[in-house]
């Protein structure tokens, strides 16, 4: 009886823990995940440690309690499912992997999967209960001579063995697919989630046998609630620590564009001023032509300053950023879909190539095509029509939480020293042109919290690389993993 009680007070481990952790992270699904699975690894625990009730209770309600604590493991196939589907239907970035690894991907994990596991986990159950999966139990003793009861099974027992033994090879998949993800942080929760997961079931087996009773799966009960929990508050941490550099780095750039505007006002006071009184003294009648000349000279140079402070302004406020998941495989197509024309006219072939699933970012799904139209139709430009490459590279890249695209034309180039100044607004060196194309797309992508510069330019063609932050300002997945930061 002693032992059963200890095992009962191993199996509020992992329970305990999970609540604890879902205190911290109330409003994340994967806690909520996780805290049922730990309570059903918390009956699974009751469903050994009431084997050892010999002489505190019946036979008859062992029997009753034994079959009705069986959900926790029953069951907790379905719920790993659901916390592994979570994750990875939820993923920005995946990287896209061969034939056969997307197609499982597209059958195992969505809704009717999920359903079906619960289902059919639901069948399993039930035939528990019947003589055909548990007939009685009787009372035998372990390789130590403890005495408890151990379950006489019935003849469809194979198939809780092998709903059971699926998971292991489910778990295994799972490891294999979390290879895929690109986000650092959930791929390494998933691999380890799915190392532990196959250890506690492996651990789980030994009950099977008589002799070993249920000190096996205590010890993996207890070594896998430590470790998936260190691992959840890791993952957590982590999350939290990427979205305060990110809020840093936007405050920064708020103060930034608060002080230019009042840096702006300050111009358009003093330039009104200036302006005010060089009309006042062009009145005078003391004025030689000379000193009117430079008068109008100053008129025109204010006039210039305000047309100029006006544009600034209007460039500051083009667009009131909504961000929001966007596929950026989607959003770099349309933007060639829609430069078709232009590239047909001028005979330049573009390429896109992405190695990546389901490459999401949080972004101004318009605004963002509008930068790639800019750059596509710069980079036209830029390729002299007599010139027998003309083409047009864009590639995706994803390195440490940073989704990269390389934009690579074939055009004339840019001078090393004009590398920084194309950027910056009013600065043309086309014949045509109000220089806004290239500080347009800039301030684009400084929006969303990323960067464009150019890496290489040479006769030969221009190398733009173009940085956004994989997780946005936060992206969907890790909000549903994390939940409110407060």
């Amino acid at each position: 009886m002693i032992i059963g009680l200890l095992i009962c007070a191993i199996g509020l481990i992992p329970i305990v823990l999970a609540l604890t952790m879902h205190n911290f992270y109330k409003e994340s699904k994967l806690s909520v995940g996780l805290v049922i699975y730990m309570l059903l690894i918390t009956l699974w625990q009751f469903d050994v440690g009431i084997l050892y009730f010999e002489g505190l209770l019946k036979e008859e309600i062992i029997l009753i309690l034994f079959k009705l604590f069986r959900m926790g493991p029953t069951f907790s196939i379905p719920v790993v499912f659901y916390v592994a589907y979570s994750i990875i239907k939820l993923q920005p970035t995946m990287l896209k992997g061969n034939k056969w690894l997307s197609k499982i991907l597209m059958i195992l994990f969505n809704n009717i999967t999920l359903y079906v596991l619960i289902i059919w986990s639901a069948i399993v159950y039930i035939i528990n209960w019947t003589p055909l999966g548990i007939k009685a139990i009787h009372l035998t003793k372990t390789y130590s001579s403890l005495d408890y009861f151990f379950p006489e099974y019935g003849s469809l027992t194979w198939i809780y063995i092998i709903h059971v033994g699926s998971f292991i090879l489910f778990q295994s998949l799972v490891f294999i697919i979390s290879k895929t993800i690109m986000n650092v942080n959930i791929r390494y929760f998933l691999r380890n989630f799915s190392i532990y997961s196959i250890l506690l079931f492996v651990s789980g087996f030994l009950n099977f046998s008589s002799e070993t009773g249920g000190i096996s799966s205590s010890i993996g009960v207890v070594t896998f609630s430590t470790l998936i929990v260190r691992e959840f508050i890791k993952l957590n941490e982590n999350i939290k620590l990427d979205y305060y550099q990110l809020m840093e780095r936007q405050r920064k750039l708020d103060y930034l564009g608060n002080l230019s505007g009042s840096l702006i006002h300050e111009v358009k006071n003093t330039n009104q001023i200036i302006s005010g009184f060089s009309k006042l003294l062009t009145k005078s009648e003391t004025l030689s032509d000379k000193d009117k000349s430079l008068l109008d000279m100053v008129n025109r140079s204010s006039i210039h300053l305000e047309d100029l402070v006006n544009n600034y302004v209007k460039y500051m406020n083009s667009s009131k950023v909504t961000l929001k998941i966007e596929d950026l495989e989607s959003v770099i197509q349309e933007s060639i879909d829609f430069t078709q024309e232009m590239l047909r006219k001028n005979n330049v072939e573009i390429t896109f190539v992405n190695n990546f699933k389901s490459l999401k970012a949080y972004v101004n799904k318009t605004n963002l095509e509008q930068a790639f139209i800019n750059l596509i139709n710069n980079s036209i430009e830029a390729i002299p029509n007599n010139k027998e490459n003309k083409n047009i590279t864009i590639k995706t890249e994803v390195n440490e939480g940073t989704i990269l695209i390389h934009f690579i034309d074939t055009g004339k180039g840019i001078p090393q020293e004009n590398w920084d100044s194309v950027f910056d607004p009013f600065m043309s060196f086309k014949e045509k042109g109000m220089g806004l194309g290239l500080p347009f797309v800039k301030k684009i992508f400084i929006e969303h919290l990323g960067n464009i510069s150019i890496v290489e330019s040479s006769s030969e063609g221009t190398h733009f690389q173009i940085e956004i932050p994989q997780n946005g300002i936060l992206d969907s997945s890790q909000t549903e993993l994390l939940g409110n930061v407060k």
